[in-house]
């Protein structure tokens, strides 16, 4: 019966995160704009806005080097630091070796309040992968990092904005970076405007900065 039941809760969680890809794929194919109906000029100014975006710290914290040392930036701050505690992401990325994340990070869809109480998301906590670092990179590194297929996860253009929609169905990391509770500093704009631009950019051609 016990394993019945177990059976039953992985294939409704299999569902759940199938219908969630589905749904995302449905939604970032309204966003995607057709490629070359935005110009360069244009594409370059809606990478200025992204660049603020993922250089902030709120996103670029957890985007760290093959040291897997998370930087933070606590409710009432708005400097990264290392993060306290001498937390370690460990070459798992999830602190398996030491301290999981999971140990004060929870995994929920609830609101982050109160703060400062560890920020939530709804999906596990993690450190991005090493391919993904952000943290004390330039816009124009990132901007290069993020349109090379083989460090951004293998996705083309409609691909990012595809990345985005998903994460937001999961409530995870990418909405809630501009909901991190109460004294938390957010980056510009709104998670719907960072996909607006993501969107302008890849129909620009994914232009860089020089």
């Amino acid at each position: 019966m016990k394993r019945s039941l177990i059976a039953v809760a992985f294939a409704a969680s299999a569902i759940a995160a199938f219908t969630g890809i589905v749904a995302a794929k449905d939604e970032a194919a309204k966003d995607v704009l057709p490629p070359g109906s935005v110009s360069r000029a244009e594409g370059l100014e809606a990478w200025k806005r992204i660049e603020a975006v993922v250089t902030h710290p709120r996103c670029a914290n957890c985007h760290v080097d093959a040291k897997a040392i998370p930087i933070w930036t606590p409710a009432g701050e708005t400097r990264p630091r290392v993060h306290g505690m001498n937390i370690h992401g460990g070459e798992s990325r999830i602190g398996a070796e030491t301290i999981p994340c999971s140990t004060c990070h929870i995994t929920s869809t609830q609101a982050n309040e109160p703060a400062p109480a560890p920020p939530r998301a709804g999906i596990d906590w993690q450190l991005a992968p090493v391919a993904f670092i952000w943290f004390g990179k330039s816009g124009a590194e990132i901007c290069a990092q993020l349109k090379d297929p083989k460090r951004n996860g293998g996705r083309d253009a409609a691909g990012l904005v595809e990345h985005l929609r998903h994460d937001a169905s999961l409530s995870g990391f990418i909405p809630r970076g501009w909901a991190p509770g109460a004294g938390r500093t957010t980056p510009p704009g709104t998670f719907e405007d960072h996909v607006k631009d993501m969107a302008l950019w890849g129909a620009a051609g994914q232009p860089c900065p020089n």
